[in-house]
């Protein structure tokens, strides 16, 4: 599939506010997955950009506004083309006993850890290994787990924010996307499964917007897209931004300023299928 996609995000400011730094993810990444024919993100009031990559590989564009402004837009535009890996089949296919080899692949190491939002516990484990129902293979454990927080959580939207930790979510069985995900992950790596958040879109005739999921390494076939809330593998209409331990590596706008802390922030995301 082909997208055209708009990520218009507007800061209003009750009084002026200066010294302004800012990140933003909003650059899909060139994967095997997708290919970026085009990306252009533009901010207002005018401020020069600079690029980097980040320690998890995701693209971030910086900026800086020293002076007085009254509100911020940050507008991004990508063409991108998805091309996702056939689902893996619900069968045996990694062992627990291969998953241990993972620790010592250095790109997994840190998505076996505690993070931020994630915790490992022994109330999370209790729940994973309940939910896996003795199974011997770490794929179809992944697959029974996924369905179990999709079967446990209710989806409810403005239940949680973006700073809402794993053990919140647990406790109230609630949340949106980003919860579902943290949760899977906790549950993953109490297993000793490598799992890490992803940050992106979801196509739907329903409708366009940023979306959460998850990917797990299962060795042999590499990193594979799970999203909890929906209860499936992803597709052609995901489209990736980043990865990271939890959201709090992948938010695709982050940073501060001098000022009220009085605003108002309105979010628009148009995502087109292009014929």
């Amino acid at each position: 599939m082909k997208y055209d996609i708009l990520h218009r995000t507007r800061y209003d400011y009750a009084t002026p506010v200066r010294d302004s730094f800012n990140d933003v993810r909003l650059q899909p990444m060139p994967i095997p997955e997708q290919t970026v024919e085009s990306y252009l993100l533009k901010v207002l009031p005018a401020a020069r950009l600079t690029h980097f990559t980040d320690f998890y590989s995701n693209w971030v564009q910086h900026f800086e506004i020293a002076e007085p402004h009254s509100y911020l837009v940050i507008e991004a535009q990508s063409r991108v083309v998805t091309l996702p890996p056939a689902p893996l089949p619900a069968e045996k296919i990694c062992s627990f006993a291969q998953m241990r080899e993972t620790p010592k692949i250095a790109n997994c190491f840190d998505y076996l850890q505690s993070s931020r939002f994630v915790e490992l516990s022994p109330e999370v484990w209790r729940l994973a290994v309940d939910a896996i129902n003795d199974t011997d293979d770490a794929w179809l454990a992944v697959l029974a787990m996924m369905k179990f927080v999709h079967q446990t959580l209710k989806y409810e939207s403005y239940s949680t924010h973006v700073h809402t930790h794993m053990s919140e979510v647990l406790r109230d069985r609630r949340g949106v996307c980003q919860d579902f995900a943290h949760v899977l992950i906790g549950m993953c790596r109490t297993l000793k499964i490598p799992a890490r958040y992803i940050s992106g879109y979801l196509a739907t005739e329903a409708a366009s917007a940023t979306h959460a999921w998850v990917e797990v390494y299962v060795p042999g076939y590499g990193w594979r897209g799970l999203d909890p809330t929906h209860d499936r593998q992803i597709g052609e209409t995901y489209v990736k931004l980043g990865n990271g331990r939890d959201y709090a590596d992948v938010p695709p706008i982050c940073g501060n300023y001098r000022g009220t802390r009085e605003h108002k922030m309105q979010v628009e995301v148009k995502i087109i299928a292009v014929t």
